[in-house]
C-alpha cells in the first residue's frame, strides 16, 4: 500500500531521546535553532540513561581535593592505551559544567555536610562519583531533562517514529527518512545538521541491561550514509547482572552499589570466594576489575562450580539487618516484595552485556566524517578505548550530547534554507513502500537465534572458530532476511518493525565479530581464549567501513596523548 509521506522540515534533527539526545536538543534549541527530536519509543523514555540507576563520574572535587585531569588519567588507564584522547579529555573536562547544570534545573543530587556527596567507584582513585539517593540516578537524570525539554517550546518532539535511512545531498546529510509504528506513515524529515543519540548495542545479546530498542541503530544508520565507526569488538559485561530469584520493576546490575559499600560476597556452589583462583584475592573487599570478575564466574560455572541458574552467589548474609537497611533504604521494601531477604540468602548473578565501548568516529566537536552528521553519548567511539571506566556512561551522554547540539547549530545558523529534494529520499521511501507478507521468515525467531549466537560466540570469551561460525551464520540470516521488508506497513506491525531492526542489527553485529576475529590478542573488554594477554603490537584502533564492496575493516595507531594543562 503507497501512502503519500509527511514531511517535516528543522534546523536541528536528534534521532535518539535519551540524555544525549535530550541534552543536544536543549543545547540547539538554546542557541536559537529550531528543533525535532525523533524517538522509536517515548520521548525521554527508552535508551540507557532511564535504566542506569547508581553514579556520574565528575571531578567537582567537594568530598577530596580533585581536578579533571585526575579523572582523565583514571579513564585512559581503564581504556587500556586505545582511549581517543581529545575525546577522553572533553568527556573529564566539561563533566562538571553538565553536572551542575542539572543541579540549577532541580535533579536533587545527594548531599553530604552542605555539598554534593561523592562516593567511590571502582578504577577512580578518589570519591568521584555523584548519584542520587539508592536506585534512582538514571531515572532523575531523564525525568530532570524531559522537564527542561518539555518546557522549550521550539522543541518538537515525535515518539513511535522509526529512522529507516540518512539522507544525503551532494554528500552531506540532510535529514532522515523513517515511518510512523501506529500507523505505517512514511515520514521525510529535511534538517540542516542531523545528531544520531541512539545508544549502544546490547539488544544484540540474550543477556543486556538496557532498554530493548538498543540494537544498534545508530551505527546501522552511520555506516549507510558512510561514516566509519571504531572499537566496535569492545563490548562491556558487567559481572554481576542478576539473575535469580525473579526480580520485577529493578535494575538487574543494581547490585554494584551495595556490593561496594558492603563487601558483598561472590561465592561458588560449594560457598567458596573463588575470585583469587583467577588472580584477584577480595577477602571482603570490592576490588576485583569488571572484566576479571566476569571471566572469573564464567571459569566457576564452566568448572561445575556455578550456581543453580548458571551463575555464581552475591551474599550479604554476613551483614546485619541494620547495616543492610542503612545502605540500601527503601530498596530493602522493593526486594522484600520480590521475595528477596537478603540476612537469610543470596541472590544469583551472572555477567550482562551492558555498555558498548565502540562507535561512529567523531571529532571533539561531535561531528563525524560524514559533513552535516554528528553523534553523541553511547553513539560515539573512542573515548573509552577497550573498556569504560566506571560511572562514565551518563557523563558521556550529558558532555557529548551538549557539545553535539552546540555544534550542530552552528553548523545550521551557517548553512543556507535550500528546497528539500525529495529525489534524496526516493530509495528509502521505495523501500518503505515494498514488501510483502512472506511466510519464509520468522522475524521474532531470527532476533533471538541472533542473540543467542552473539552470546555464545562473541561474548565475554572469543575463539577463532566461534567467530568464523558467527560470521558464517550472520551471513547466512542476512541472505535469508532479503532486502524487503515483510508486510505493507499499513499499521502497526510487529514483523515489519522487526525486520527494519534486523537490517540493523545483522550489519552491526557483523561489524563486532569482524573486529572481534581480527584483533589477535586480549584487551579490556576483549578477551581471546586463544590468544590470552595483551600485547604492544596491537595498540591499535580497528575502523570498520561500509562501502559498494560491503563491510571491511582497517587499523590505525591509537592516538597519542595530547592532554592540554
Amino acid at each position: 500500500m503507497s501512502v503519500d509521506p509527511m514531511h517535516i522540515e528543522t534546523d536541528v534533527l536528534i534521532v535518539g531521546s535519551g540524555g544525549a539526545g535530550m541534552y543536544a536538543a536543549i543545547e540547539a534549541a538554546r542557541a536559537g535553532c529550531s528543533v525535532f527530536l525523533a524517538e522509536r519509543s517515548l520521548i525521554g523514555r527508552g535508551g540507557a540513561t532511564i535504566m542506569a540507576q547508581m553514579t556520574v563520574a565528575v571531578a567537582l572535587g567537594l568530598e577530596t581535593p580533585d581536578h579533571w585531569s585526575h579523572h582523565y588519567e583514571d579513564t585512559l588507564a581503564a581504556g587500556r592505551e586505545l582511549c581517543d584522547h581529545r575525546l577522553a579529555q572533553l568527556l573529564c573536562e566539561e563533566a562538571a559544567a553538565c553536572i551542575l547544570e542539572m543541579e540549577q534545573w532541580g535533579i536533587g543530587w545527594a548531599r553530604k555536610n552542605g555539598h554534593i556527596a561523592q562516593a567511590f567507584a571502582p578504577g577512580h582513585d578518589r570519591p568521584r562519583c555523584v548519584y542520587v539517593d539508592f536506585l534512582n540516578t538514571g531515572p532523575a537524570v531523564s525525568k530532570t531533562l524531559r522537564a527542561v525539554v518539555t518546557r522549550n517550546k521550539t522543541i518538537r518532539k515525535a515518539g513511535d517514529l522509526l529512522i529507516v535511512d540518512l539522507l544525503k545531498v551532494d554528500g552531506e546529510v540532510a535529514g532522515a527518512a523513517a515511518f510512523h509504528l501506529p500507523t505505517g506513515t512514511p515520514v521525510t524529515i529535511a534538517a540542516k545538521a542531523t545528531i544520531v543519540a541512539t545508544g549502544g548495542l546490547t539488544r544484540l545479546y540474550q543477556r543486556n541491561s538496557a532498554s530493548t530498542n538498543m540494537g544498534g541503530d545508530g551505527y546501522a544508520l552511520a555506516l549507510r550514509a558512510g561514516a566509519p565507526v571504531v572499537d566496535m569488538e569492545f563490548v562491556q559485561f558487567f559481572p554481576i547482572g542478576h539473575l535469580a530469584p525473579r526480580l520485577i520493576g529493578m535494575d538487574p546490575i543494581m547490585w554494584d552499589p551495595f556490593r561496594y559499600k558492603l563487601g558483598g560476597r561472590l561465592l561458588n556452589s560449594d560457598g567458596e570466594e573463588f575470585t583469587a583462583r583467577y588472580g584477584v584475592s577480595e577477602e571482603g573487599r570490592y576490588v576485583v576489575t569488571r572484566d576479571l570478575a566476569t571471566y572469573a564466574i564464567v571459569k566457576e560455572v564452566e568448572a561445575g562450580r556455578g550456581s543453580p541458574h548458571g551463575g555464581a552467589f552475591l551474599s550479604f548474609q554476613h551483614c546485619s539487618q541494620q547495616q543492610l537497611r542503612e545502605a540500601f533504604g527503601p530498596v530493602i521494601d522493593r526486594l522484600a516484595r520480590n521475595n528477596i531477604d537478603l540476612t537469610k540468602m543470596p541472590v544469583e548473578v551472572a555477567p550482562i552485556a551492558h555498555y558498548h565501548m565502540g562507535g561512529v568516529i567523531a571529532d571533539e566537536r561531535m561531528q563525524t566524517q560524514v559533513p552535516g552528521l554528528l553523534v553523541a553519548g553511547e553513539a560515539v567511539g573512542g573515548a573509552n578505548g577497550a573498556n569504560r571506566l566506571s560511572g562514565n556512561a551518563i557523563t558521556e551522554a550529558l558532555v557529548f550530547g551538549r557539545r553535539a547540539g552546540q555544534s550542530a547549530a552552528a553548523r545550521a545558523q551557517r548553512s543556507k534554507a535550500q528546497p528539500f529534494r525529495h529525489e534524496a529520499a526516493r530509495a528509502s521511501l521505495d523501500l518503505l513502500a515494498s514488501g510483502g507478507d512472506r511466510n519464509d521468515v520468522n522475524t521474532a525467531a531470527m532476533v533471538t537465534r541472533l542473540q543467542r549466537l552473539m552470546t555464545e560466540h562473541v561474548g565475554p570469551f572469543r575463539i577463532a572458530a566461534g567467530l568464523k561460525l558467527a560470521l558464517e551464520t550472520i551471513e547466512h540470516m542476512t541472505s535469508a532476511l532479503g532486502e524487503r521488508p515483510l508486510a505493507n506497513g499499513s499499521a502497526f506491525d510487529l514483523r515489519r518493525l522487526e525486520w527494519f531492526d534486523l537490517r540493523n542489527m545483522l550489519l552491526v553485529a557483523r561489524t563486532v565479530a569482524m573486529a572481534a576475529l581480527s584483533r589477535t590478542e586480549s584487551r579490556g573488554a576483549h578477551q581471546r581464549e586463544d590468544f590470552p594477554g595483551m600485547l604492544p603490537q596491537w595498540r591499535v584502533n580497528q575502523v570498520v567501513r561500509l562501502g559498494a564492496a560491503g563491510v571491511s575493516l582497517t587499523r590505525q595507531t591509537a592516538a597519542a596523548e595530547e592532554l592540554a594543562t
